[in-house]
């Protein structure tokens, strides 16, 4: 099994060794996960369904300024809090630039802020106000640091957009690569002149004071992010989610364009933060089996899937979280990946019953019976696709989320 065995006891000895930083001076049998949760999690909820993970890294910015424009999940006046990683979440392609786990380098926030945006980009920003780090205007950020904002107390009209707006200098920051699903562009002059920005540095969680019914993260892959859909219609399954399930629920897209599985198996502060979440998510498969793990030759096979799988139900049920599970979707994939993707569902069905979790048959809604390889509505669903499983997930699984 090709790296399974191997990283996944990289993920153990890592755990242990946390373990033993933590425990050093405590005979406290608590586990360590709840002696380093952030209760910060439970207070804010993130109020956007657009992800703002980290997947690739700016090389250097001088004095650029960043601006992205956020649909919220509830309007109104509400007290935001804003979460940042200075790592690199999930490995982009092959990895040559950014990997999971890869340490972002030494950068500074030369001043932040937010704003309303109006019902677009072409309507005037309003009411723009500062975000703060510890009080201060300016924060000297180091490399694999974690750290939140300052809240601060905002207002966003109905159907007006959030925009999150900072400057950096610095090299090797962490970002968002395919953030095309939203207004995104940077001005690297400072004369104002902002132009479109498909690598962006954002925060990792647009939070807000919010009371809600229940709180739901979804990790995965660019489908689950919701690449090639049509720019800032958020008509993904996730998004569409979130807007069916209304304001009275959190929704937080942890989804990165080339995810693994794989990588969310490392435990890192990526499923950190998506076990915060009463219900996760996960919807992986596609990026497994045509290119495999980290600095792998080919993709994985179905067990090895499978196994990274585990690995990730493992820490979620230990938070517990519930869960659903999609299968992979339907790529139009030749014999030999096409089998994989059969195997591995199998697998991942069977997976989901020893582990009490919710297995969701995400490919019936995507292929045909006739079909099941081919994916009609292409290999990242459309906005119609998304519209036929957010409706299907809803009906299945609303009394199962409340």
């Amino acid at each position: 099994m090709k790296k399974v065995t191997s990283v996944l006891l990289a993920v153990v000895m890592a755990v242990s060794l946390c373990a033993c930083q933590n425990d050093s001076n405590s005979s406290s049998t608590e586990p360590v996960k709840d002696k380093n949760k952030d209760s910060n999690f439970d207070k804010y909820i993130s109020n956007t369904a657009v992800a703002t993970g980290n997947n690739y890294m700016v090389d250097e910015a001088e004095k650029i300024t960043y601006r992205a424009y956020f649909p919220v999940e509830e309007y109104g006046n509400l007290e935001y809090c804003f979460y940042f990683s200075n790592t690199v979440d999930s490995t982009y392609d092959k990895g040559t630039n950014a990997y999971a786990g890869k340490p972002g380098g030494n950068y500074t926030i030369e001043g932040a802020w937010i704003s309303d945006g109006g019902s677009g980009p072409d309507d005037e920003i309003t009411n723009k106000t500062e975000v703060t780090f510890d009080g201060q205007k300016t924060k000297s950020v180091t490399s694999n640091e974690v750290f939140w904002s300052d809240s601060v107390e905002f207002s966003v009209e109905e159907d007006h957009y959030l925009v999150w707006e900072w400057t950096l200098t610095g090299k090797d920051i962490p970002c968002t690569y395919m953030s095309n699903l939203t207004s995104a562009t940077a001005d690297s002059s400072g004369d104002g002149e902002f132009e479109y920005c498909d690598q962006i540095p954002l925060p990792q969680m647009i939070g807000a004071k919010r009371e809600v019914k229940h709180n739901i993260a979804a990790i995965g892959d660019s489908i689950t992010q919701g690449c090639m859909t049509e720019f800032m219609k958020y008509e993904f399954w996730a998004a569409r989610i979130s807007s069916l399930l209304g304001d009275d629920y959190g929704f937080y897209n942890c989804g990165l364009g080339w995810a693994r599985t794989s990588d969310a198996a490392l435990n890192g502060n990526w499923l950190e933060r998506a076990k915060a979440a009463e219900t996760v998510i996960v919807a992986f498969g596609t990026n497994d089996i045509i290119s495999g793990e980290y600095q792998a030759e080919a993709g994985n096979t179905a067990e090895e899937i499978n196994e990274y799988l585990k690995a990730v139900l493992d820490v979620l049920k230990d938070a517990g979280c519930k869960i659903i599970v999609f299968n992979a979707p339907p790529q139009d994939y030749d014999e030999t990946l096409e089998k994989v993707r059969t195997d591995y569902n199998e697998l991942c069905k069977k997976t989901c019953k020893e582990y009490n979790a919710e297995y969701f048959d995400f490919a019936s809604y995507l292929s045909s019976k006739d079909e099941p390889a081919k994916a009609i509505y292409g290999g990242h669903p459309n906005g119609e696709a998304g519209k036929i499983v957010s409706e299907a997930f809803v009906e299945k699984y609303k009394d199962f989320i409340d």
